[in-house]
């Protein structure tokens, strides 16, 4: 049992109130709920003193369902659907997921992105590869994703086939959208920490946030943080920052 001054991150608090990170994010900026921000950017809050803030508001969620159908697809079949311009297609164990196509917010803030992380990996790992949707990664049958950004190592060429990546990338990034955070947040990030990807971030344009996780001991555990214009700096990729302020 935590004692009533106890510090919590955004994703206890979040699990503790039964509310997505992206709210607390969201009140965090807009001062609804009291907070603590510690040296190197992160931000601590008080379950009892957040609840006392919010007592009496309306709390109001961003989380759109996907859309998904009960059949049981797998690569193949996902291999010999017909194009359907302005939807992209996923399967997450063997649920077929259609959404529209990215909003230019998320589309600015990938490139924006990409441009950061294809600096730093080239002075790094020049035989790694930086890669962006649409692209298929595959893991087994019935998990065929196109994450918005991701990087191979160049210890993992091999995984890098001519159609698709099968098998985990080295990092993945997911730019959310209100359609898509539920998805990325739950689905992907399940079925990411079962395929062994070592980093799996989630940027939003919308509330302009950036989370990184990191595989340990076969959880997601968050690393880094920040919001708004806020530089991010990764513990585990030395000497890569990101000035969130560039993405938006």
């Amino acid at each position: 049992m935590s004692c009533e001054n106890e510090l919590i991150t955004a994703h206890a608090l979040a699990a503790a109130l039964n509310l997505s990170v992206e709210t607390i994010w969201r009140y965090t900026r807009e001062n609804k709920i009291p907070y603590i921000e510690l040296g190197n950017r992160q931000y601590r809050y008080n379950l009892s003193q957040v609840v006392v803030a919010l007592s009496g508001s309306a709390v109001q969620e961003k989380n759109p369902d996907y859309k998904t159908d009960k059949r049981k697809y797998t690569y193949q079949d996902y291999l010999e659907m017909p194009d359907e311009p302005g939807y992209r297609f996923e399967i997450l164990d063997g649920e077929l997921i259609k959404e529209p196509a990215p909003s230019v917010p998320h589309q600015r803030a990938s490139r924006r992105l990409q441009r950061i992380l294809e600096d730093y990996f080239w002075s790094v790992d020049p035989e790694g590869e930086i890669f962006n949707a649409p692209l298929d990664v595959t893991f087994g049958s019935t998990n065929v994703v196109q994450p918005d950004i991701l990087y191979v190592s160049g210890e993992q060429k091999a995984i890098v086939e001519h159609a698709r990546v099968d098998g985990p990338p080295a990092l993945i990034v997911e730019i959310l959208s209100p359609s898509t955070i539920r998805k990325d947040r739950l689905k992907k990030m399940q079925i990411y920490r079962h395929a062994g990807v070592k980093h799996y971030w989630l940027l939003n344009p919308e509330e302009k946030t950036l989370e990184c996780f990191s595989l340990r001991d076969g959880l997601y555990r968050v690393v880094a943080t920040g919001m708004d214009e806020e530089i991010v700096e990764h513990p585990e990729l030395t000497g890569l920052s990101v000035n969130l302020k560039a993405l938006w």
